[in-house]
């Protein structure tokens, strides 16, 4: 979920290389629900995973927060994360849709499907076509699970849309447990890839530890 430090973020991309793992994502800025959580490392998360990109081979997945920081996280990425919290920030859209690396668009934690994809149009009407949509769990009323996978949207993606689409079990759980159900039926579903948390130590993690694999489940 966060890059913590260059040990960390190495020792995992080994692992899940070896795996088969095709894209490393990790945060260097954390948007998280509580101010005195971890924020990331900011530029310092960039430049370990750009040292996970020269050791491994693996291409780079990060978040960007705002407008400010674009140019920053832009120049690291090799795919650029908009997060749920984002979903319709109009602004850091537009700026998205003026780059040149693909942008990874996470569905908003109540978005319906038009809002999902008229966020995507955002990106695409500023020039950018290169996008891909990330289901991540919408919020409910239930507490067996962080949220709810809506695996139903996988299929309406398919139907409405041209661009891929990739789900993110391990934030729809919230629990280790679940996320092996959930991404064998994404893949049931016909997702186009899965976005799975791993963690070399979880139980010490800064961020979500309870929902990232042992590299060895991974």
């Amino acid at each position: 979920c966060a890059v913590e430090s260059e040990n960390q973020v190495l020792s995992i991309a080994a692992s899940v290389k070896k795996a088969g793992a095709k894209l490393f994502r990790g945060g260097a800025f954390k948007p998280r629900t509580s101010p005195y959580s971890f924020q990331g490392l900011g530029k310092q998360g960039l430049l370990f995973l750009a040292k996970v990109r020269e050791e491994t081979g693996l291409s780079i997945a990060t978040e960007v927060m705002d407008v400010e920081t674009f140019d920053l996280v832009e120049k690291y990425a090799d795919v650029v994360q908009i997060g749920s919290r984002n979903m319709q920030n109009f602004s850091l859209l537009r700026r998205a849709g003026k780059s040149e690396r693909p942008v990874l668009l996470k569905r908003g934690m109540a978005a319906t499907l038009k809002e999902w994809l008229m966020a995507a149009e955002y990106i695409m009407e500023n020039g950018n076509p290169n996008i891909i949509l990330c289901e991540r769990g919408i919020r409910t009323f239930v507490r067996h699970s962080r949220n709810t996978l809506d695996l139903s949207v996988v299929a309406a993606v398919k139907k409405e849309s041209h661009l891929p689409i990739i789900v993110d079990p391990s934030h729809a759980a919230g629990v280790r447990d679940q996320i092996l159900s959930l991404a064998c039926a994404s893949a049931a579903m016909g997702a186009d890839g899965v976005m799975i948390e791993v963690h070399n130590n979880p139980e010490e993690a800064r961020s979500d530890g309870e929902q990232s694999l042992y590299p060895e489940q991974f």
